[in-house]
């Protein structure tokens, strides 16, 4: 049977649901973070200074399994769709700043569907899912503003995105139009007030969906130095700001909450956090002790941090939720919360509500994709505790285990590496066998010793990746160029498909 037959079906808890329910549908605070590593947050790491995330965290359930894609545009496809982004064609990479793409128009979005049940829609931050084309632009995916920019990447104070030697445009928009008065503001400050704002003015009677998807903690690394100065006991400048960078987002998140309590919808709001790829050492990030980072099918470029709160999971204070959870879950699981089912679409994820909400639940989903890509050659897939990789799991300078860096006894700081791996580059038709459950830092590949575990879990990928859509992923067009929309990176240069 293959994924996709698994999520045809919501249980039945959506009638016991109800009740919780009822005619009043919770309001959703889906907040992500850009490039935020394993070992970023306070709940894995006590160095790291996230008190507002934490308190949230542990007021609800902690993800300790949550998996995402190696990259970012792959895995905010699979947010607002429910399928894996091989379906597609989004596996490969990350949308750049000239390229005619976008998430194919006969996707649904995730806030299209939570329209039909009497939502506002709202997007404050990135997008980085195409805008090319109108039609790929978050006013045209269910969304009823958007305050934030496109792009990928970009300077947080000036707000520019430089691409290559001699390309550099003005990427902040209030909707459809530039704002160029977002200029000189710090993307933290400027995405958490709007979103206070529009709390602020949300007109209750109707439920509220806010998709608050920062820049930070992505490169490039700039911090205002208040945030700076709590970590001045790590003497590696990158990671010292890196961490001011995450502080800054926690006070933001800790405003935002504030703002939902004098509204008086805190005790309505469920909150999701989460990542959307894994942290990247050479900028800050930190995965330790997960193996790899941004880029790899490693556990340090997959598997997330992330938790969800407040709302009816307020029940659950306190729990950690050990069960197999992917990027895909959030369609079908927010839908859940809303009262709401994907009718006539047929997803990949799961919804997981039941998983999170009843105690000692071992979670709905068995085994997940992590990805497949025909241009990078390589794949993974998960069943059970079983992880298969298939080819090169990503580049060779991405590998390894990279503890935080601290201050050591010569006031030099260390990036220790643990060079127990086996095989650590292998050839493109090679397969890696590991246990999650006995090894979750990917030291000891089993393959050699289980070949016929091997070959079942290839035939399940295969099974699993039969609807398979190659990946597109087009030259660079350079009508695109920000010369021709007055030094704006902009729409209308593209077909959309």
């Amino acid at each position: 049977m293959q994924l996709r037959q698994f999520s045809r079906a919501f249980p039945v808890f959506l009638v016991i649901l109800s009740h919780v329910v009822g005619a009043k549908r919770p309001n959703i605070l889906f907040i992500v973070a850009d490039d935020l590593g394993w070992n970023d947050v306070g709940w894995h790491n006590p160095d790291m200074l996230t008190p507002n995330l934490d308190t949230l965290a542990k007021q609800g359930v902690i993800l300790e399994n949550s998996y995402v894609q190696p990259l970012c545009s792959p895995s905010r496809t699979a947010f607002m769709t429910g399928m894996y982004p091989f379906r597609s064609g989004m596996q490969h990479r990350v949308i750049r700043p000239l390229q005619p793409k976008g998430v194919p128009t006969n996707f649904t979005f995730l806030p299209e569907k939570l329209k039909e049940v009497g939502y506002a829609t709202h997007i404050v931050g990135k997008w980085h899912l195409g805008f090319c084309n109108l039609s790929y632009t978050p006013l045209h995916r269910g969304f009823n503003s958007h305050y934030g920019y496109y792009n990928g990447a970009e300077d947080y104070f000036l707000h520019d995105r430089q691409y290559g030697s001699s390309i550099d445009g003005y990427d902040f928009r209030d909707n459809s139009e530039p704002d160029d008065g977002a200029r000189g503001t710090y993307s933290t400050f400027l995405f958490a007030k709007r979103a206070r704002q529009i709390i602020t003015n949300h007109d209750t009677g109707k439920p509220l969906f806010l998709y608050l998807p920062f820049q930070a903690v992505h490169s490039p690394v700039q911090v205002p130095e208040r945030f700076e100065y709590p970590y001045h006991k790590i003497n590696d400048r990158t990671r010292r700001a890196f961490s001011g960078m995450v502080s800054a987002l926690d006070e933001a998140i800790g405003n935002i909450t504030h703002a939902l309590a004098l509204k008086g919808m805190l005790d309505d709001t469920v909150i999701v956090f989460t990542t959307d790829n894994g942290g990247r050492t050479l900028y800050g990030g930190n995965n330790w002790p997960l193996r790899g980072q941004k880029y790899t099918l490693w556990e340090g470029g997959t598997r997330g941090a992330a938790f969800v709160s407040g709302g009816i999971f307020k029940k659950t204070i306190g729990r950690i939720f050990r069960g197999l959870f992917h990027a895909v879950d959030w369609f079908p699981t927010l839908l859940a919360v809303a009262g709401h089912s994907p009718e006539n679409l047929t997803l990949d994820g799961m919804n997981q509500l039941e998983s999170l909400t009843t105690p000692y639940h071992p979670g709905a989903r068995k085994e997940f994709v992590y990805n497949i890509d025909d241009i990078d050659e390589n794949a993974a897939i998960r069943v059970g505790n079983l992880k298969l990789i298939v080819g090169k799991p990503g580049p060779a300078d991405r590998d390894g285990w990279t503890p935080a860096p601290t201050l050591a006894d010569d006031n030099e700081v260390r990036f220790a590496r643990d060079e127990d791996a086996g095989e650590i580059h292998p050839e493109p038709s090679k397969r890696q066998l590991f246990d999650l459950g006995r090894d979750p830092t990917e030291h000891h590949d089993l393959s050699e010793q289980h070949p016929f575990t091997v070959n079942v879990m290839y035939k399940r990928l295969l099974e699993l990746t039969a609807d398979y859509h190659y990946a597109y992923y087009p030259d660079d067009d350079p009508s695109g160029n920000p010369l021709y929309f007055n030094r704006n990176w902009s729409p209308g240069w593209c077909d959309a498909i």
